[in-house]
């Protein structure tokens, strides 16, 4: 199995925009090809859309779709926010208060129907969950390793390696890392790959070409996952 035999991954980002959905989603199409049973999480969503009586998150429905077996919503995205703000603003406009355990319970539900469940965190890696729930103690309690998406843009060589020494100073292993360009525009792209391919410590995994209507399923090819 990739990833040297985890059942889990948890996916966060240099930054909101990062491109931490798509690169989830190409991820389970990539853990699929490979043959397994892989269904995504998002535990936390803000910004949803009322749907036949539902909040409905964008990411989350995208997750769905990637995933097989397709995972019934409320596991998938067991925080479903209205307000497109922070989780922890977003929560309390909603009169909700986001806890670890539903969002445990949840994830064991997932991994019962499948081998790997990618999780997707929310915006870059110190926004917290809730006022007193950081994505680190969701990620603690899951035992998961780390992906992290670069959002290939100016200021990313300095957003991730501040991003991989948090996670390393809180005592998680990043398991690789994933380009993803957000900005068509970016001046020296491969110039600043090839920096932070020198100073990330973490395998590279591979490098999500910006596209106006993304396709997953094809950008799975672009990944290439460690054994």
């Amino acid at each position: 199995m990739p990833f040297n035999g985890t059942d889990r991954l948890y996916v966060t980002g240099t930054d909101t925009g990062a491109g931490k959905t798509l690169a989830s989603c190409a991820l389970l199409h990539a853990l699929r090809g490979h043959g397994l049973r892989a269904v995504g999480m998002k535990p936390v969503a803000s910004g949803c859309t009322l749907v036949e009586g539902y909040w409905r998150n964008g990411d989350a429905l995208a997750l769905q779709e990637a995933s097989d077996p397709q995972p019934p919503y409320a596991d998938l995205n067991p925080y479903a926010l209205p307000e497109p703000l922070a989780p922890e603003l977003a929560a309390r406009a909603a009169g909700i208060e986001v806890a670890l355990p539903p969002l445990l319970d949840a994830f064991a539900r997932l991994r019962a129907q499948a081998e790997v469940v990618v999780v997707e965190g929310v915006g870059g890696w110190a926004a917290p969950l809730a006022t007193d729930v950081e994505q680190a103690d969701l990620v603690r309690q899951l035992g998961a390793p780390v992906v992290l998406v670069v959002g290939m843009r100016l200021g990313c060589i300095n957003h991730a390696r501040l991003t991989a020494r948090a996670i390393a100073a809180e005592g998680f292993h990043l398991a690789g890392w994933i380009a993803s360009e957000v900005d068509p525009r970016m001046a020296c792209r491969d110039e600043n790959l090839e920096l932070l391919a020198m100073r990330l410590p973490a395998p590279f995994l591979g490098r999500l070409p910006y596209t106006p209507d993304p396709d997953p399923a094809q950008l799975a090819a672009c990944l290439s996952l460690p054994r």
